[in-house]
């Protein structure tokens, strides 16, 4: 008879609590003394803050501290391993497909009505491969990291406290705060990453599984940064096609990227209402 070992904390919203508090002091101590740490690493930090080289180093040690410290506390503290938080590929493939070409399709959707309206125009395209492949594995361990923290760890945990909708609710809006020091942000693109957040964890609660928000968050921020030249929340990459932004900020984003302009919650929107239909009738028995 095999037994189930019990969590040292019983209620998931207080596991869920102490590892948000845990992991805000790990941002904040890495926002705040960026410049110091990377002093210390030797890196040069005289160019724009945003730098991608900064950026990458900053996020990548931050990451990683996040990623010991999901670990610590899932072996720990949840007493189950950390790909029991929705890591399986078996199965869930399709999943994952899924979320890739949805983030596809919105920002090419999206692109496609800035351009007819002549919000935006595509100038020019270039091929630097170094900069884009570098942004692979930028964008990737993003995805991995925010996926884990956000949907995996946190909604799985307020999951079994609350109602999932009430959990994807807090869940995003932990999602849009935690985005809130970045470049250029305004509280209509903090709304944006709300919905956003929405959009990513709404698999999530119908099949306890990652794959879907770690694609489409890759495929969202790799195609709108370093394929279509938008910023990504605030920060400017190195990209296939070169911008030209002719209309206003409401309806381009201006300095934050397709995130902060009008048109992206529509879509949002618009995409939450037929995910909610097609989970529902795919997965009519989950909880």
């Amino acid at each position: 008879m095999q037994t189930t070992i019990k969590s040292i904390l019983r209620q998931g919203w207080l596991r869920a609590t102490l590892y948000l508090i845990v992991v805000s002091l790990i941002v904040y101590i890495f926002q705040t003394y960026s410049d110091i740490i990377l002093d210390e690493i030797k890196v040069g930090n005289e160019a724009a803050e945003a730098s991608i080289t900064n950026f990458a180093i900053i996020y990548g040690l931050m990451g990683l501290s996040i990623v010991l410290v999901t670990w610590l506390m899932r072996k720990f503290i949840d007493r189950k391993s950390l790909v029991s938080l929705g890591f399986a590929w078996k199965g869930y493939s399709n999943e994952a497909g899924l979320g890739f070409f949805a983030a596809l399709a919105i920002l090419g959707i999206g692109s496609i009505i800035l351009v007819a309206t002549g919000n935006i125009s595509f100038i020019s395209a270039s091929l630097n491969l170094p900069p884009l492949l570098f942004a692979i594995v930028i964008m990737i361990a993003v995805a991995l990291v925010e996926e884990l923290l956000f949907r995996g760890y946190l909604l799985n945990n307020l999951l079994q406290s609350v109602n999932r909708w009430l959990a994807l609710g807090i869940s995003s809006l932990l999602f849009a705060l935690f985005h809130q020091s970045n470049p250029d942000v305004t509280v209509f693109a903090i709304i944006n990453i709300l919905l956003a957040g929405i959009l990513l964890g709404l698999n999530y609660i119908f099949t306890r599984n990652l794959w879907f928000g770690i694609c489409f968050h890759f495929g969202w921020n790799y195609f709108q940064g370093p394929v279509l030249g938008y910023d990504v929340s605030g920060l400017k990459l190195t990209s296939v096609v070169q911008q030209a932004i002719t209309g206003p900020p409401v309806w381009t984003g201006g300095p934050f990227g397709f995130e902060g302009s009008l048109l992206c919650p529509l879509l949002f929107v618009f995409a939450i209402t037929v995910f909610i239909y097609l989970f529902l009738k795919r997965y009519p028995n989950s909880q």
